[in-house]
């Protein structure tokens, strides 16, 4: 089970080039239900996604280099390519009905860069253990709006998006 919410960002953090990176791309095979291919650095997947918006099922199989580009030229609209940065979100803060975490609790903010042709698009994935986790989370600052429930936002409307 996948369970995260999104987010527009103000600003980006000032030492961005400090936290570690992946390479993405990935392209959509369909969209409802979601299937998707995806090159991480030098890993290659097919992802099932079932229905929902802030949690879903997800299924990841691993694929080899040829399986991937073989897929890529059957997928439909357009490819997404960007640079997620992963950076880590120590002892994050909860509305107080929300869960206590433990002392030295860390997070891992996904922040994906997107390249042409959805730059200057940057959005901050942030995924959690719980529904109530994820209910009760408050963002950090540098954080602007909450797209979690917003479909325009989902990396399968982008790839049918006219250009």
């Amino acid at each position: 089970m996948e369970i995260e919410r999104k987010f527009t960002i103000k600003q980006l953090p000032e030492d961005l080039s400090s936290y570690p990176f992946r390479i993405i791309e990935q392209a959509y095979l369909n969209t409802n239900p979601v299937v998707r291919i995806r090159r991480e650095d030098t890993e290659f997947y097919l992802t099932y996604k079932g229905r929902g918006m802030m949690a879903r099922e997800e299924y990841n199989l691993p694929l080899n280099i040829e399986s991937y580009y073989h897929l890529r030229e059957k997928a439909d609209g357009n490819i997404i390519s960007k640079k997620r940065y992963l950076i880590p979100l120590k002892n994050p803060q909860f509305a107080s009905n929300g869960p206590k975490p433990p002392e030295d609790y860390t997070l891992t903010i996904e922040l994906d860069v997107f390249d042409e042709p959805f730059a200057p698009l940057i959005l901050a994935e942030v995924e959690f253990g719980s529904k109530e986790a994820a209910e009760t989370f408050l963002p950090p600052d540098w954080f602007l709006e909450d797209v979690t429930y917003n479909p325009e936002y989902h990396n399968s409307s982008l790839s049918k998006k006219e250009l």
